[in-house]
């Protein structure tokens, strides 16, 4: 109710809108056995004094045939691309135990940040060291080992360089050289783990190197463990 500056009342009257229903189609793709029964209510009501042109009988019934065809292969693609994919989950099951690779020995040092790097031995070390170095190989830091079981082991850098300056932020590269527990020399870097197990995530194989997961696809190389 709404009252005008004279004190009179104002009726208003209200006016109703209907909106236009919509009409869904739960049935908006037609498949082959919809085209047939098309086909045959066709031929069932189509004229006694003149029938329907066998040709064109003919080349609908074709028509179909090459709908069916179709889904049949649609069909079979899509299984196909399902076994295809639980082939490569397989196989990341396979590789559990195995050496992956890879590719790159990198570590990121970021400025002011101690940078954290995991290496793998595949046999138990007396001695050696963790070299730090540039894309061409020249050394700036040298890390002295003790003992180290075989494994895979955990070290730190704080970002200096043998004379305890600190080195710019960017890419560096770490290996190892080591004497084994016989005597013999032993090489590693990082980069190179043994798969200790498969995980399946949104349709993505990972495969946990060390103390982290990375992409399957990602693995340069995997070899015998």
């Amino acid at each position: 109710m709404a009252i005008d500056a004279f004190g009179n009342t104002l009726t208003s009257t209200t006016a109703t809108t209907t909106a236009p229903s919509s009409v869904t189609n739960p049935n908006s793709v037609l498949g082959k056995d919809d085209f047939l029964k098309l086909l045959m209510v066709e031929l069932k009501y189509q004229d006694p004094t003149a029938p329907m042109d066998t040709e064109k009988i003919l080349s609908q019934t074709s028509q179909l045939a090459t709908l069916e065809s179709a889904t049949n292969t649609n069909t079979a693609l899509t299984k196909l691309a399902t076994s295809l994919s639980s082939s490569s989950q397989y196989a990341g099951i396979a590789a559990i135990g195995k050496i992956a690779d890879t590719g790159s020995n990198a570590i990121t040092l970021a400025a002011g940040k101690t940078t954290d790097f995991e290496m793998y031995f595949p046999s138990a070390a007396a001695s050696g060291n963790v070299n730090i170095m540039d894309v061409n190989g020249k050394v700036f830091k040298t890390l002295p080992i003790g003992a180290t079981d075989a494994g895979v082991a955990q070290y730190s850098w704080d970002g200096t360089d043998n004379t305890g300056a600190k080195l710019e932020a960017g890419t560096y590269y770490a290996e190892s050289t080591y004497t084994k527990i016989d005597g013999t020399a032993g090489t590693t870097r990082v980069g190179v783990y043994p798969i200790q197990s498969i995980k399946f995530d949104s349709g993505t194989t990972y495969a946990k190197l060390g103390s982290g997961y990375v992409d399957f696809s990602t693995i340069k190389e995997i070899t015998g463990g």
